[in-house]
């Protein structure tokens, strides 16, 4: 069978927990409990953090968390992001009576896929990176350096991974079954949460002209994660490809004014220099393609 084909029997699988409360209403009241516990929840976080720590560290953390700069902010930056799943997973309970797990798929199965595709997808990325062209338009910034780096390392990979994994469990995993349980059309259930992660990406001021581009960008990878969780029949594929994807631009390579604490390296232009940015985003789109057909090929495998 053809990689190109939309062959999304998997799919009702994947959505059969939510078919026993997918009323509009249980969907409606669910986004709106979701952000007010994400809320709450990131309340909790600061707070604790004012209990342990002297207020005016705290206040610093919190705004190094805005542009994630330095690895204090991007390590409070991702983690809340990760609240994001956890809300998902109090509100499958609350509201619609299923188990969390339900949200990834079956176990077993979702684990074999997030490995192959997480292979996949590491191979690829090296072959970027080991192939022409080799730069981007100039030479790449050392950020931090190679010892803090290695020390950083393990737990950026795990907080990377739970904020992927979160988001993917948000987006794909609890808007797009809700909607999948309730309605037919691929382009209700892949468009609406992908133009919904398309807008948490709207970033005016930094960005300026290419900010509705990069919005464009976060829409069509929602809708390529919609359609690898259709084909496969579990959220792990999208969470692989979300995760290597996150890991490259926030661990390895990032922007130097947008969430580059992390980073080993940093790009010679920011999301302020439209110029140069709208000339490598073209290639961004591109690489994303490739990386939405190898994880394709590899779930198919």
């Amino acid at each position: 069978m053809s990689v190109w084909t939309f062959d999304y029997y998997p799919h009702a699988r994947f959505i059969a927990p939510a078919q026993g409360a997918a009323q509009l209403w249980r969907f409606c009241f669910g986004l709106v409990l979701a952000a007010g516990l994400f809320l709450a929840l990131t309340q909790v976080l600061f707070g604790t953090l004012f209990q342990v720590m002297e207020p005016g560290a705290v206040d610093a953390i919190m705004e190094n968390g805005q542009t994630g700069q330095t690895a204090t902010g991007m390590f409070v930056l991702l983690f809340q992001l990760g609240l994001l799943g956890v809300s998902a997973a109090l509100v499958v309970i609350m509201v619609h009576k299923r188990r969390p797990l339900t949200l990834i798929g079956e176990p077993r199965l979702a684990l074999r896929q997030f490995i192959v595709v997480v292979t996949a997808m590491l191979i690829l990325m090296a072959a970027i990176w080991v192939l022409p062209p080799y730069d981007v338009g100039g030479p790449l910034e050392r950020n931090i350096a190679l010892g803090r780096w290695l020390l950083l390392l393990p737990v950026a990979v795990v907080a990377v991974l739970i904020q992927s994994g979160a988001e993917e469990v948000f987006f794909r995993g609890y808007i797009q079954q809700q909607l999948a349980a309730r309605f037919r059309s691929p382009f209700i259930w892949m468009i609406v949460p992908a133009t919904l992660f398309g807008m948490a990406h709207y970033l005016p001021d930094s960005a300026g002209s290419n900010a509705w581009t990069i919005v464009a960008w976060a829409t069509l990878f929602g809708i390529l994660m919609a359609d690898l969780t259709a084909r496969s029949g579990t959220l792990a594929p999208a969470i692989a490809v979300h995760f290597v994807n996150n890991l490259s631009a926030m661990v390895i390579t990032s922007v130097p004014d947008e969430m580059s604490g992390l980073a080993l390296f940093v790009l010679p232009f920011g999301l302020a220099d439209e110029a140069q940015m709208a000339a490598w985003l073209p290639v961004d789109f591109g690489i994303m393609f490739v990386s939405w057909l190898v994880a394709r090929l590899a779930i198919r495998a």
